[in-house]
């Protein structure tokens, strides 16, 4: 039995590095995005003024950032998800009593400037992913040329750049703490 026991401790353990190699795998992918986002958002500015100003040129710009930041979104979702199953599921199951065995993974959601960081991390994100495309196609707006192809895309690049946003909002995780786990001894 108490072989059993190690091989499953043992199987865990491996688990558990595999997923913050996965986790820190997918943070560095996610990070990168922002590079690619900034990237895009420069060859489409140059693209319009190198092109005597047809405003229309950004609307490239939202599809762009909508791509980029829904894939930003879903990795750092997946980010997430990895911190919480360790925490709920695979700390407990390492250590039934206690349950908090990876104690980082605890701690670091509980320090007092938390919410203020998520917050600021809100902001830097819609500023990164969403502002800029809203801003592009309100640039078209004023500018023109107003064909009825370009308007129509306009709307619905703005609709699906506010469903972004709103995703980001809900997906923010400002609350301190968030999900830690108490076992019923504590």
């Amino acid at each position: 039995m108490a072989d059993r026991e190690i091989s499953i401790e043992n199987v865990l353990l491996i688990e558990y590095e595999r997923l913050k190699e996965e986790q820190k795998t997918r943070i560095g992918f996610r990070d990168n995005l922002i590079y690619a986002t900034l990237a895009a958002m420069a060859g489409v500015v140059a693209a319009t003024l190198t092109s005597n100003g047809d405003a229309n040129l950004l609307l490239l710009l939202p599809p762009a950032s909508t791509v980029l930041g829904w894939t930003y979104l879903a990795n750092d979702e997946k980010v997430s998800a990895i911190g919480r199953y360790i925490r709920q599921r695979l700390g407990p199951k390492i250590d039934p009593v206690a349950g908090d065995v990876f104690g980082w993974e605890i701690e670091h959601r509980s320090d007092d400037r938390r919410r203020v960081r998520k917050v600021l991390q809100l902001v830097a994100d819609l500023g990164t992913f969403c502002i800029p495309a809203c801003s592009a196609i309100v640039i078209y707006w004023i500018n023109g040329p107003w064909w009825w192809p370009f308007v129509v895309v306009s709307i619905v690049e703005l609709i699906v750049v506010i469903g972004l946003a709103i995703e980001f909002v809900r997906y923010a995780d400002v609350g301190v703490g968030g999900d830690i786990v108490t076992t019923p001894d504590s």
